[in-house]
């Protein structure tokens, strides 16, 4: 096929043999996206004008079946079992050999074949009729000079009789095909170029009665450039192609792969320089120098793969914010533990289960809790926790169940007392106690080592058990910056054995960084550039052995390795009865304590009844009282001021009726009393009656 002419991308691939494959096709007109491919790839197919794909492979998935009456399209499986029979064709053949050509030659079953002649047939010294029915019962090879070869047919007489003629290939006129009895099956149909492009008909009429053109649908396995290695999709997209196989020989076609399929590459392919195609995300879970010099287009030297121990550390929570490392098992600094702190028994349970005989110290006070089982505890007591068991709570003297929860076993360690004999000291022991602690029960512990040793990192997960804090006593010297050295305390949150790449960038091909092929996405395509030192002299590699990460990276690791554990138990509930005599008792107390406070505090002369009336509880005001029945006219008499020389002998002012409430008073109209003009008291005149008033809720309101 001439490499210039367009044809459908069905035409194409159902003319592809797999012998003659791979092929590199152009799509030469449109852009397509097919629904399809997603489900049978996985993945989104864009075909533009101007791409190139490199067919290597195709594979028969099904029969497209077009009615021509109505253009009704629809789909049989390659097993189908139905027979179909070939349409005749309505154009006449000019010759016998043309006829002949669109025969399946290969098949068993092309014989017998039968036609008949528009026109009279002379056939040496035989004559045929119009219409006379010729059927094809074998072909003659003549290799002879000047001979032809030819067809041997049977003609059909009158009363079933039958003759012999033979018809040259080379015989001229208007011949046209009869229909045949012959039946085919699709893999008959599908697997000769010839019956392809013939039209056919069920055998049985029961599906279709038309006139029915088969076309193969395949599934193309394909490469293209900047996708992956290997593309999937059916030869029925609407595209038209051209065969560049001869003129794009030397094309390359890039292949991008992700960090997990670099991984999976022989070892033979390292060290390679490699393009990167797709930066990683903004988002990324390493914090590290390195991180930012993976750019789009930029290369990298990628020495060699492996499976790395990596242990992962994190800072304690303090006011600098908490920090994140990836640890190689290869580093050089040295450990050691540090105490663990636990915030309930609960915590001390879970590391119990991890670390057999914890012992612990109590760092701070707790209050004894009969009901609910939580025993007293006090700073600096020594704790060795046993087993996990059940205790019995007290029970209410209503009910008779008792109440059964989780505890902590644990034995109180008390060290013996000071003896000036020392003939003694060897016959003293520690005092062990047991006790039980509820798992809801909240307390501040903190764990009491045994050792001082100092560990190498591989040795430390041999020795403890996880997680447990450490802190750097002696710093890596292999490493420029240590960044573990200069913190106070680390915890160990994890152990994790990952596919690594040793990688450097080609200005620093020395400097090597470990990459965690599942933890970074990064898309690379392997490049022939040569690698950034001589041939044969490899530079000596110096690799982070520490690598900071983001908390992004933390909360993905937990939550991969998390298992759903059972939570902390709750604290049962409280007696409500117990509890309400518990408040009545304390507002008895409470009213007990204001009373006598009231009694000492309150000295004044407003009636008890009167007090309790004005507080602030009340939303309505008490009714005044009274006034008394004899209201003295005469005013109390007035201080004279300090540092002033006029004595004030008269005054008009009100009577003091906040000092001499209880003496015996006039009834009187106050409008006829008046302000002396001289006086620098302005007084507001107020009834009396309203004034006790004022006063009784001014002490009302003090008291409380």
């Amino acid at each position: 096929m001439a490499g210039n002419i367009a044809l459908p991308l069905q035409e194409f691939i159902a003319s592809l043999h797999r012998d003659n494959l791979p092929k590199i096709l152009q799509v030469c007109s449109g852009v397509y996206f097919q629904g399809s491919i997603y489900e049978i790839s996985g993945t989104e197919v864009c075909f533009s004008t101007g791409d190139l794909i490199k067919v290597i492979g195709i594979e028969l998935q099904s029969v497209s079946c077009e009615d021509i009456s109505n253009n009704e399209k629809f789909e049989l499986p390659v097993n189908h079992t139905g027979r179909f029979r070939v349409v005749p064709e309505e154009m006449p053949y000019s010759s016998v050999e043309e006829m002949m050509s669109l025969r399946p030659v290969e098949l068993e079953s092309c014989l017998p074949f039968t036609f008949t002649s528009y026109s009279k047939m002379t056939f040496g010294g035989l004559s045929l009729g119009a219409s006379t029915a010729l059927t094809v019962v074998s072909i003659e090879r003549r290799q002879g000079q000047g001979q032809e070869d030819q067809v041997c047919c049977r003609v059909r007489g009158q009363q079933d009789a039958s003759a012999e003629v033979r018809v040259p290939l080379s015989s001229r006129g208007q011949f046209y095909e009869c229909e045949s009895e012959e039946c085919f099956t699709l893999k008959e149909i599908l697997s000769s170029p010839c019956l392809r492009s013939r039209r056919f008909r069920f055998v049985k009429a029961t599906k279709c009665e038309q006139s029915l053109v088969l076309s193969p649908v395949y599934q193309v396995h394909a490469i293209m450039s900047l996708r992956k290695n290997l593309l999937k999709f059916p030869s029925s997209l609407e595209v038209d192609v051209v065969d560049v196989t001869d003129e794009c020989k030397d094309v390359d076609f890039v292949t991008p792969l992700t960090l997990t399929e670099v991984v999976s590459q022989p070892d033979e392919s390292f060290p390679v320089v490699v393009e990167i195609l797709e930066a990683p995300e903004t988002r990324s879970m390493f914090k590290c120098s390195w991180l930012p010099e993976l750019n789009k287009s930029a290369h990298l030297v990628l020495h060699k793969k492996g499976t790395t121990t990596m242990f992962l550390f994190s800072s304690l929570k303090s006011r600098k914010p908490q920090q994140y490392f990836l640890v190689s098992e290869n580093y050089g600094g040295r450990f050691r533990r540090r105490p663990r702190e636990f915030n309930s028994v609960y915590e001390l349970y879970v590391a119990s289960t991890q670390t057999p005989s914890l012992k612990v110290n109590v760092t701070r006070n707790c209050e004894e809790v009969e009901e609910e089982g939580i025993p007293a505890l006090g700073i600096g007591e020594h704790l060795e926790i046993v087993s996990c068991t059940r205790m019995e709570l007290p029970c209410d003297s209503s009910k008779d169940q008792s109440q059964s929860v989780e505890a902590l076993l644990c034995r109180r360690l008390q060290e013996p007392a000071d003896d000036d004999d020392e003939d003694d000291e060897d016959d003293q022991q520690d005092v062990k106690e047991e006790m039980l602690l509820p798992l809801y029960m909240q307390g501040h512990f903190v764990e009491v080592l045994g050792d001082n040793k100092k560990y190498k990192l591989c040795d430390l997960s041999k020795n403890v058990s996880l997680p447990l804090d450490v802190k750097v006593v002696s710093r890596d010297s292999e490493l420029e910056t240590d960044p573990l050295a200069g913190l106070g305390c680390l915890r160990t949150e994890g152990i994790l054995t990952e596919s690594t790449i040793q990688a450097s960038f080609p200005h620093r091909p020395d400097c090597c960084f470990e990459i965690p092929a599942q933890w970074l996405s990064l898309s690379v395509s392997f490049t022939k550039d040569p690698l950034p030192w001589p041939q044969g002299e490899a530079p000596k590699l110096h690799v982070e052995k520490v690598t900071e990460m983001t908390d992004a990276f933390f909360y993905e690791f937990h939550k991969k390795g998390s298992v759903d554990e059972a939570p902390p138990p709750r604290p049962p509930k409280r007696n409500l009865s117990s509890s309400k005599s518990t408040k009545k008792a304390s507002k008895k107390i409470n009213k007990a304590s204001k009373a006598n406070k009231s009694k000492n505090q309150t000295s004044k002369s407003v009636p008890t009844q009167q007090f309790s009336n004005l507080t602030l509880n009340h939303k309505r005001r008490p009714p005044a009282p009274l006034p008394p029945d004899d209201v003295n006219d005469q005013p109390p008499p007035i201080a004279p001021r300090k540092n002033s020389e006029v004595t004030i002998t008269t005054s008009k002012a009100l009577p003091n009726t906040y000092v001499k409430i209880d003496q015996p008073k006039k009834t009187g109209s106050f409008s006829e009393t008046s302000a002396d003009v001289d006086s620098d008291h302005d007084y507001e005149i107020v009834d009396e009656p309203l004034a006790v008033t004022v006063k009784a809720a001014q002490e009302s309101v003090k008291f409380y």
